[in-house]
């Protein structure tokens, strides 16, 4: 018997019967019911190990039905050293692209978002959250301050016909920028947004861009860790 815990073994064991072929895409599997009784734990151990395969993108749960093998599905990829146009990076994948502009609005600065685009406190910039679809599914969450002194008609773009990064690159040129990345444990209006399960991980991304010496922009980004990674690549 294994030493690892319980809920991993009844992983290990579905994993092998979908990657054996035994549990083919679309197969319904064995009841959390019989599982429990299978392996003589308790339902909310089966429960855990199954809701870490839905997490993982291997399971899907269908309400009143089962839970159903996935097709295994290839994440979208960025590049970390660079800024590319989500729009454009969804467009070459062969997929269609689209956006939901859920904010876009002038704002002060509060003291985190004064220390992020360096300007003083209480100065007006400029706001959105919009979120980025890939086929009809969210691919990214995007949260962004703007030194409006930089962008003045950052408001009166259409955001679903062009991205922020668009407008910005073309009335700002890039000279500089600066990213963090980190998995975070998102909360509740980031799951809705990116259509998350409780426990499916997310993926941050922490960006700022310089036009010359001037702090344009500040953006969160967010991706879901299932469908999502960034990637880069240096030349020695």
């Amino acid at each position: 018997m294994s030493n690892s815990p319980l809920y991993l073994q009844i992983k290990q064991f579905i994993n092998k019967k979908i990657e054996s072929g035994q549990w083919p895409v679309g197969q319904q599997i064995t009841t959390e019911l019989e599982l429990t009784k299978q392996f003589n734990v308790s339902r909310m151990t089966v429960n855990k190990a199954i809701r870490d395969l839905v997490s993982e993108g291997k399971l899907q749960r269908k309400p009143r039905l089962g839970t159903f093998v996935c097709a295994p599905e290839e994440k979208a990829e960025s590049p970390l050293l660079d800024i590319r146009n989500i729009a454009e990076e969804v467009s070459q994948r062969g997929k269609n692209y689209s956006s939901k502009v859920v904010k876009q609005l002038a704002l002060p600065a509060d003291e985190r978002i004064a220390t992020k685009l360096g300007v003083m406190l209480n100065t007006p910039v400029f706001y959105s959250e919009i979120i980025h679809f890939e086929d009809k599914s969210p691919i990214q969450l995007e949260l962004r301050w703007v030194n409006s002194a930089y962008a003045p008609n950052y408001l009166e773009q259409d955001f679903t016909q062009i991205t922020p990064n668009q407008y910005l690159s073309q009335n700002c040129p890039l000279s500089a920028i600066e990213h963090t990345v980190e998995a975070i444990i998102a909360d509740a209006h980031i799951r809705s947004s990116l259509e998350l399960n409780a426990n499916e991980p997310c993926l941050l991304l922490n960006r700022r861009t310089w036009s010359q010496d001037k702090l344009v922009s500040s953006a969160l980004l967010y991706h879901p860790g299932t469908k999502y990674k960034l990637s880069s690549k240096i030349l020695l």
